[in-house]
């Protein structure tokens, strides 16, 4: 367990290298790695049982961003945490990169569990993966980070009252519920809410958190790895584009490249040395 300030700038050296890279390489989807950065910071730094130099530890916690089009902040915090090193980062997004705008196959990359992107098919997978670890008795936890406008899809609740039946205690879903989807407001599109009171229906240990609380992040899931009975699902109420004050809750950052000025704004914000 690392501490809280540690937790904070690797936080923010994490959203400057996120932003500066969308800059360099003209890749998008900037606000919807912003507000699952706490997240990964957390689950990278201080949770999952992770070994670099061991990537396919066949008793590693496994990790499946099931939002994709955030995999610039997954190969950020995976160099960060060693599994590459930060030059080969370089070509992010560029024709014949390894590091293509959604998490390619695990074969591709270290510190990958899956090919991700197609929305509402990381959890079944994550399931998959806690059904084998029970099947081969073998000790690792399954977290799979999806978005509130994924929970449209099917395939997710599908998912989830099969885990809650199996009652696979080893899986915690993270939904990152930043209240935007591509085109509008998650709950005006879908009328989403409540969203914890669907996952307690559906049989999971479902609790609410803000999702850029570092401390809060760490007591839900210390709650999951305490739960034996059933699946755990945390509800993370997060900003889109959290961290920057001109991006926050912005959703034209979906897709908006900022400009070598904006990343100097950004850089001043968060407090990185240039």
């Amino acid at each position: 367990m690392i501490d809280l300030n540690t937790l904070n700038i690797r936080a923010r050296q994490l959203r400057y290298r996120i932003i500066e890279t969308s800059h360099r390489t003209g890749t998008p989807h900037l606000g919807s790695c912003l507000s699952c950065t706490d997240l990964l910071s957390v689950l990278y730094f201080d949770f999952l049982r992770l070994d670099p130099s061991q990537p396919a530890a066949s008793g590693r916690d496994r990790f499946i961003l099931s939002k994709g089009h955030a995999a610039p902040a997954l190969f950020q915090v995976l160099a960060m945490r060693g599994f590459y090193d930060d030059s080969q980062l370089s070509d992010y997004g560029q024709n014949g990169s390894i590091f293509a705008e959604h998490p390619p196959s695990p074969a591709c990359l270290p510190g990958i569990e899956a090919a991700t992107g197609s929305l509402g098919h990381g959890l079944p997978i994550g399931l998959g993966m806690a059904l084998a670890a029970r099947i081969q008795t073998l000790p690792y936890r399954v977290v799979v980070l999806v978005g509130d406008g994924e929970c449209n899809e099917g395939s997710v609740w599908e998912a989830a009252l099969l885990a809650a039946a199996q009652r696979t205690s080893n899986l915690c879903v993270i939904v990152d519920f930043n209240k935007w989807q591509a085109t509008g407001r998650s709950q005006t599109i879908m009328a989403i809410d409540p969203l914890v009171d669907k996952w307690a229906a559906f049989g999971w240990n479902a609790m609410e958190v803000d999702g850029h609380d570092h401390a809060a992040i760490r007591n839900a899931l210390n709650c999951f790895v305490g739960t034996t009975d059933r699946p755990t699902a945390i509800v993370a109420h997060t900003v889109k584009g959290s961290g920057v004050s001109f991006m926050q809750d912005d959703n034209n950052w979906h897709y908006r490249i900022p400009s070598e000025e904006e990343v100097r704004r950004a850089r001043a914000e968060l407090r990185i040395e240039a």
